[in-house]
């Protein structure tokens, strides 16, 4: 029985490009979340106005990749610690969140956050908050580092993530 899972941790591609690559992990859509209006596009998200975050929701099947991989991985491609932005992108948009869909979901992404808090120099800011309406992105984002590897973004900054995922996690791969 397949699950879902939706992670906020900077820019949708980056979050895409990693976990679409991993066993067990059978659909991933880049989309918004937990914000105040009703089918937000990118460019009303990116300024910042209407409280959604870049997020992915991932449809994964826990006999093969669990919950708390997942979260493991999140937190290893991501740094939690910066405060709305990852890097150069910086807004409430890039925030670090989890939004679980279950209590199950809850406890754990509230246990791998006390559990990773001392491997880091500054406090985890990663939200933990209830999953709400996922709008899908614009077509043009989804799948966006393989069909744009040479765009700068992308070589510059997402291809460095899908490395460390194949060079840290090989296994883990499809």
């Amino acid at each position: 029985m397949s699950e879902i899972a939706t992670l906020a941790g900077g820019c949708f591609w980056c979050l895409d490009a990693t976990f679409a690559r991993l066993r067990g992990v059978s659909q991933v859509d880049c989309g918004y979340m937990g914000g105040r209006i009703e089918a937000p596009t990118y460019k009303a998200v990116c300024t910042g106005d209407t409280g959604h975050a870049e997020v992915i929701q991932l449809t994964f099947d826990p006999a093969i990749i669990s919950y708390s991989t997942i979260l493991k991985l999140f937190f290893a491609l991501h740094n939690p610690t910066t405060l709305n932005r990852q890097g150069e992108d910086v807004g409430t948009q890039y925030r670090s969140s989890l939004f679980f869909h279950n209590e199950a979901q809850e406890t754990a992404a509230k246990a791998m956050i006390k559990a990773l808090a001392d491997q880091y120099a500054d406090p985890i800011v990663t939200t933990v908050t209830p999953a709400v309406t996922f709008w899908p992105a614009e077509t043009y984002h989804q799948d966006y580092f393989d069909q744009n590897p040479e765009q700068p973004y992308c070589s510059a900054v997402v291809a460095g993530k899908v490395r460390k995922l194949m060079q840290e996690y090989g296994d883990l791969l499809k």
